[in-house]
């Protein structure tokens, strides 16, 4: 889930949730191994996503949230800011259109859906709103959609750079050198859950060519 940090008080990290509910985390679930500074992990008013371990009180993990988990609620997260974008330049009440789809859907369900059938929008609005929104919304969504990903490569192997080469060879993402080591991985979709779909395939193969050149990957958290 979502949750957005509110304080953080020694060891402990104190968060909201996109629900409204207030949790915590301890510092041996904000990640693994020992941490010297919090902060590079959270800071107040940073939205993060969590993983809940116990619901009274609720108690949270970030360390046990996966990439492809955190990469998955982030990405419904944009989508859900840039729909309410689109309700805010075409309809009168955005706030209570999105309340009133989230009341009776599945959001990303609904989300999906409408995509399909545009008539789907007039159940939550009126129908000249619903053309509105329809229309602004399919020019947004044109735009391709980017998702990235930063690593560390490294390899100690005499044939090392070329071993690098040959485990970052790709030819449907773009692979830029941001130096000491690190590569960030980039690859463009028509929506995000598809882009993402495809980053990750794309990091399982180079992880499988990493290890068969037993090079040093890391995959850096977001």
């Amino acid at each position: 889930m979502l949750c957005t940090v509110n304080k953080i008080e020694g060891a402990n990290v104190f968060v909201t949730t996109s629900s409204g509910a207030q949790g915590s985390i301890t510092l041996s679930e904000i990640a693994a191994g020992r941490i010297r500074n919090l902060r590079q992990y959270v800071t107040v008013n940073k939205k993060i996503v969590c993983k809940v371990l116990r619901t009274n009180p609720l108690q949270l993990s970030l360390r046990r949230v996966t990439s492809g988990e955190r990469q998955e609620v982030l990405d419904a997260y944009k989508q859900e800011r840039n729909f309410l974008a689109v309700l805010k330049a075409t309809t009168k009440s955005p706030e209570k259109i999105l309340e009133k789809i989230k009341a009776s859907y599945d959001l990303q369900d609904f989300l999906d859906q409408a995509r399909e059938d545009p008539k789907l929008l007039e159940k939550v609005t009126t129908k000249t709103e619903a053309v509105k929104i329809a229309e602004t919304w399919k020019d947004k969504s044109s735009k391709k959609k980017k998702v990235k990903q930063e690593i560390s490569l490294t390899s100690t192997a005499p044939e090392g750079v070329n071993d690098l080469k040959d485990i970052l060879e790709t030819k449907e993402a773009q692979v830029n050198y941001l130096g000491s080591s690190r590569f960030e991985i980039s690859i463009e979709a028509e929506d995000f859950k598809t882009a993402n779909t495809q980053l990750q395939t794309i990091l399982e193969t180079i992880k499988k060519k990493a290890e068969k050149k037993h090079a040093q990957l890391e995959i850096k958290e977001k």
